[in-house]
């Protein structure tokens, strides 16, 4: 629940049913009363609508919590990213990155590191076709060693260099919601 679009749709649900709840955030909400197993079937079915669902496994809420925070540090930061990845997820978990790694692993069928590399592709592109920085500026924002870093890592997703994308614009870029599942990254062999 990274999404404005999510937390609506939450927000609207929660309050259609008449549940009292206090903070949303991280693809969490905290309900100020204990929901009875009638109000629970309603919201998961309510959310279902919105293409959302209601998690009580606490491995599922986990990948959640990581996702959410890679897609709020990746897209919805102005801040340059100048931090290891790994060590911040430790940090905002308070979890060895060790067992999130595996648990994400596991459970996606991808690592948190592929996942953040198509984030940040994502990002990029975004970046791009906005056309308020140049490609050094966009590679120092997104945390790369150089350029060339930058331009490897994007072809080798994409299939593109940064140049070409760019007179292509919207035609290869992808909803937030979509980055990560399994077809979507491009593994060479």
């Amino acid at each position: 629940m990274v999404s404005n679009r999510c937390k609506m749709a939450v927000k609207e649900e929660l309050k259609k049913l008449g549940i009292h709840f206090i903070v949303m955030s991280l693809g969490e909400v905290e309900i100020m009363e204990k929901l009875s197993l009638e109000e629970r079937r309603l919201l998961n079915k309510g959310l279902l609508v919105s293409g959302l669902e209601l998690m009580d496994d606490k491995r599922a809420v986990l990948i959640e919590k990581i996702k959410s925070i890679i897609i709020e540090m990746v897209h919805h930061s102005d801040e340059i990213i100048k931090v290891n990845f790994s060590n911040y997820l430790s940090e905002k978990l308070n979890l060895n990155y060790t067992y999130l790694a595996n648990l994400f692993s596991e459970v996606q069928g991808t690592t948190i590191e592929q996942f953040i590399i198509s984030n940040k592709i994502e990002r990029i592109k975004e970046l791009i076709i906005y056309d308020e920085l140049n490609i050094t500026e966009i590679a120092d924002k997104m945390n790369y060693s150089s350029v060339a870093h930058l331009s490897g890592q994007f072809k080798k997703v994409t299939g593109l260099s940064p140049s070409h994308f760019k007179k292509l614009k919207e035609k290869r870029r992808h909803p937030i919601e979509e980055i990560g599942k399994p077809n979507f990254i491009q593994i060479e062999s």
